[in-house]
């Protein structure tokens, strides 16, 4: 069994960001700019949104976190939107998800300007990433990429199982599986809870995909031998034994899975520094006009 390490991946590719993001100032003579907006005081969503930011300052980004109370109106918000996407300092724009229930979250999405909106979720992104046409591809799904990329784990001709169809991340990853690409050329299954013999679907499974938000959920006895095995998952619950007070788990068992897997994502240290990769690299090309021009 291989541990597939976000921490050390995530710290090679931000060196080339950085590189890149350095030469983009000597030409332009500005950084790359990520403004967040960030709605309420949810735990997870404060701790995500300070750590993008921090990880822009580690590559040489500008970026600008603008907070909102959770009784902001959703036409306020869109306002808000609308007035950032015309502010040519502004390559990237991201609203922090979950939003409060009285705010759509697809009529904020559809708001960003595509070409700004390096999370990936809008309606435009979405299309042309199933045409395999230039956009942002979501974050966390290019970050799983960049990382099997980084490992040379050839997936041509592998099972794929993705469990969970989020927009975010189980339906575009097994999109992204299927195509003909290098990682890719996959026959994907995607399953979700509501698919019948959902064990013997994951048994049957090269490369598993874990997306469904729920601790531990896929065991050693849905894995076959030599899998790889990736964990989206980040549930966190109440610790009194960490610094934080809480502890993350991921939607993977570990302990009875990774002996069964030739190669696996740890949770704390996998995906979710690979996220914030596939949001960085992104934003570089935001600023860079690579997608859109």
């Amino acid at each position: 069994m291989q541990l597939l390490d976000g921490k050390l991946v995530s710290e090679k590719i931000k060196k080339d960001i950085a590189n890149e993001a350095a030469d983009f100032l000597m030409t332009t003579g500005r950084k790359p700019h990520l403004v967040a907006i960030l709605v309420g005081h949810d735990g997870g969503s404060e701790t995500y949104v300070a750590s993008k930011m921090r990880n822009c300052q580690q590559v040489g980004f500008d970026s600008t976190n603008i907070r909102y109370e959770d009784d902001i109106t959703e036409e306020q918000l869109i306002n808000k939107i609308r007035e950032l996407n015309q502010d040519e300092t502004i390559d990237g724009l991201i609203v922090q998800l979950p939003l409060p229930k009285h705010i759509d979250p697809e009529n904020v999405t559809e708001a960003i300007d595509y070409k700004k909106d390096v999370d990936g979720f809008h309606p435009v992104n979405l299309g042309r990433m199933q045409r395999n046409l230039p956009c942002f591809i979501p974050a966390t799904p290019y970050g799983i990429l960049l990382m099997m990329e980084h490992y040379k784990i050839n997936t041509s001709g592998m099972h794929a199982v993705v469990v969970g169809r989020s927009n975010i991340v189980g339906s575009p990853m097994s999109i992204l599986l299927a195509r003909n690409t290098q990682p890719g050329n996959c026959t994907v299954t995607l399953t979700h809870s509501k698919t019948k013999d959902l064990q013997e679907e994951v048994l049957r499974a090269d490369l598993v995909i874990a997306a469904i938000g729920k601790k531990n959920f896929i065991t050693g006895d849905m894995v076959k031998e030599g899998a790889i095995v990736i964990d989206v998952g980040i549930n966190r619950e109440v610790s009194t034994k960490t610094k934080s007070g809480y502890k993350l788990y991921g939607d993977v068992d570990f302990q009875s899975v990774a002996p069964k897997s030739s190669y696996i994502t740890p949770v704390p240290g996998g995906v979710g520094l690979m996220t914030i990769i596939g949001l960085l690299k992104n934003t570089l090309a935001a600023a860079k006009k690579e997608v859109y021009s």
